[in-house]
């Protein structure tokens, strides 16, 4: 191999020995976009550049940095290549991940996968001697701007981890929307609702990010519908008294003891896509999906498997039944419409304390719509599941209800128990990426707690002061308290 144009220590392989097929050189085409970047816990800001980059071509080709390289150039990662690369061909807008892609972009390295524009956003990024990572590229005119995500970055979401902080939280997602709540003025809070509203509608686009894709819905209803578990019957006989020790607990839980009356609420639409097509089967599934990443893809994706496996059993495969598909609607589509439900902040934040979540629901849902296994979101879906809920989606009752074998808390209630009553629910077993998660993130960042803060200081950022270590710290303790308090009562029907 020859080096030329790269990074210190990457190289430009010769054929046969490039990271993704193919190995010979493809004729450059002004369609094929090359975009490029770390992609550490791939957010949605990630997602805004590869959908912006897309929209440029039809084919969107996204090199994914090494873990050397990154540590090299701008300090550690916090999820592995594999998981990078995962989030990545996750994202509807993507063709295709290159996976250890020079930092400093390499111009035979884009020609090889015959890209004519590299697009990256609107700020400078530089390598570990100080230069612009894009000079090449620049210099050959073969570089394009597009608008960089306000308000997010992976240094952004580091610091919220670090700090405990709780600033981001939306109470109602849906009143913010409407420019009814939120900071400043009401001038100023209509333009940041419509400015959200329209970042929800760019990323429920389809693969070419032009046409509508993705529905997206509000579920209204009290917060005691969505956050507690729920009875038909505001009085029912199988209530049982709380015990004394929950009794003493309940300054904190109460929640979790006493079931309150459950309510259809109302399906608010604020996203019109495609919408489900004919034979279908709508299947849902929820959660916080806080630091959308490779545990909730590879779920998602099982997910898409089981039912694309069971619809090969029916026939839906054959010639026959596409013919039929194009005929009556002029188009073939896959069989499975997944709904996802996305629970509020405030719920999320009664159940798992401290600052969770790390992201707000806006930004968990965005995280949500930009993945391609997804094609319909409900925000503010309640926490436990109840009959009225399942029955009155807006696609009639679900055929299927989704859950991992393991829930992120132990519960002195199945959640999921009118979903086995309806004989709709489904498991997912567990998988590689299982233990993946918001918690399993934060952790990664804490161990490694000197280099992220060395990371922060290089941004500019304010770094973790030993009062907040201190803090997160006690909170963390108060946390595993209440979690094993939990799964004793559990297992002992206290």
């Amino acid at each position: 191999m020859t080096r030329r144009q790269s990074a210190k220590g990457e190289w430009i392989p010769s054929e046969g020995q490039w990271p993704v097929a193919p190995q010979a050189d493809v004729e450059v085409s002004e369609e094929r976009i090359w975009i490029d970047g770390c992609f550490d816990f791939s957010h949605h800001g990630h997602a805004g550049a590869m959908l912006q980059a897309r929209q440029l071509g039809t084919e969107l080709l996204v090199g994914v940095h090494s873990d050397e390289a990154i540590l090299e150039n701008k300090g550690p990662t916090v999820m592995r290549l594999d998981e990078r690369v995962m989030a990545v061909e996750a994202c509807r807008w993507a063709t295709r991940a290159i996976p250890k892609a020079p930092y400093v972009t390499s111009l035979p390295w884009i020609t090889h996968y015959g890209c004519q524009y590299v697009v990256h956003g609107d700020d400078i990024t530089s390598d570990s001697n100080g230069e612009d990572c894009y000079r090449f590229v620049k210099a050959a005119g073969r570089f394009k701007v597009v608008k960089r995500t306000p308000g997010i970055s992976t240094t952004d979401l580091v610091g919220r981890m670090l700090l405990c902080t709780k600033t981001h939280h939306i109470h109602s997602l849906e009143k913010m929307l409407a420019g009814a709540e939120g900071p400043g003025g009401d001038e100023e809070r209509q333009k940041t609702g419509a400015e959200m509203l329209q970042r929800i509608q760019d990323y429920a686009t389809d693969s070419t990010g032009l046409n509508p894709g993705c529905d997206v819905w509000y579920w209204q209803a009290s917060r005691p519908a969505k956050e507690r578990r729920t009875t038909q019957s505001s009085s029912s006989t199988s209530e049982r008294r709380p015990s004394a020790s929950e009794r003493a607990h309940s300054h904190h839980h109460h929640h979790q003891h006493h079931a309150v009356k459950e309510e259809k609420g109302k399906f608010a639409r604020l996203v019109e896509g495609k919408g489900v097509k004919p034979e279908q089967a709508v299947i849902y599934v929820d959660g916080g999906w806080d630091l959308f990443s490779s545990g909730h893809i590879e779920f998602l994706r099982l997910v898409t498997q089981t039912e694309e496996n069971a619809a090969k059993e029916r026939g839906w495969y054959t010639e026959e039944a596409k013919k039929e598909r194009v005929e009556k609607t002029g188009e073939d589509y896959g069989p499975i419409f997944l709904i996802a439900g996305i629970h509020d902040d405030d719920v999320i934040n009664s159940w798992k304390g401290i600052n969770y979540p790390i992201m707000n629901i806006f930004e968990r849902g965005l995280c949500v719509l930009q993945c391609k296994y997804i094609h319909a979101v409900v925000f503010g879906s309640p926490f436990s599941l109840s009959k009225a809920f399942l029955l009155t989606l807006p696609y009639g009752t679900p055929a299927g209800v989704y859950h991992g074998v393991t829930s992120f808390m132990p519960l002195t209630y199945d959640s999921y128990a009118p979903a086995k009553s309806l004989d709709i629910y489904r498991e997912i077993a567990n998988h590689d990426f299982q233990n993946v998660n918001a918690g399993e993130i934060v952790e990664r960042i804490m161990k490694g707690r000197a280099m992220y803060e060395e990371r922060q200081r290089l941004k500019g950022e304010k770094g973790m002061t030993e009062e907040a270590e201190k803090r997160r710290q006690e909170m963390e303790r108060e946390a595993e308290r209440d979690r094993r308090r939990r799964e004793v009562e559990g297992q002992f029907g206290l």
